[in-house]
This record gives C-alpha cells, sequence and structure tokens, in this order.
C-alpha cells in the first residue's frame, strides 16, 4: 500500500550532511592546532584530545548510511566538532582572562 516508505536497510539520502558540516568546521582548527601544539616537543597534553577529535570525524564518515544510524552519526560528528574546538576554546579563554586580569 505505501510504495514510498522507505526499505529498512535502504541508504539515507542525506547521510553526509552532518558528517560534512562538522568536517568542514573542525578540521580547519585541528589543523590549526596540530601545528600549534606540536611546534615544540610535540603535541603534549592536547594530543589526546586532537587524537580523539580526528578519530570521531573519521568515525562520523564510515558509520553506515542507513537512516536507522543517523543518530549515532550526528552525535559522533558532533562530539568530534566540540572535541576539535576545545583546545582553541580553551586558548582563547587563557588569553582573555590574561588581558582581563592586567
Amino acid at each position: 500500500m505505501l510504495r514510498n516508505r522507505p526499505r529498512p536497510g535502504a541508504a539515507h539520502p542525506t547521510w553526509w550532511k552532518a558528517p560534512f558540516a562538522a568536517t568542514v568546521i573542525g578540521l580547519p582548527f585541528l589543523v590549526w592546532e596540530y601545528h600549534w601544539f606540536a611546534a615544540g616537543d610535540g603535541v603534549g597534553s592536547f594530543g589526546g584530545i586532537l587524537y580523539w577529535a580526528s578519530g570521531l570525524l573519521a568515525l562520523a564518515w564510515v558509520l553506515p548510511h542507513r537512516r536507522s544510524v543517523r543518530t549515532a552519526r550526528v552525535l559522533t560528528a558532533g562530539a568530534g566538532l566540540g572535541c576539535a574546538l576545545l583546545p582553541g576554546m580553551m586558548a582563547v579563554l587563557l588569553v582573555w582572562a590574561a588581558v582581563a586580569s592586567s
């Protein structure tokens, strides 16, 4: 009766939107933070979060393209974006606190 209903295993037509948006915003920050923190002896204490951000963004792309995995894909992309933005935001807050205290 319902011909337009998607099949249970069918690919979601807009599966790529959440990983794409998170990657477009997060990847420049990841590259900038990696070059900023890796200028010395290595990425140091922020290395773990940079690797987690890269891994979560990559996982958002490789999750299955089914409609049933949409929530997991959006949450993974959002967590990767949050991890990518965290070191940069901490640096901005640190500079802001230094300026405000003087």
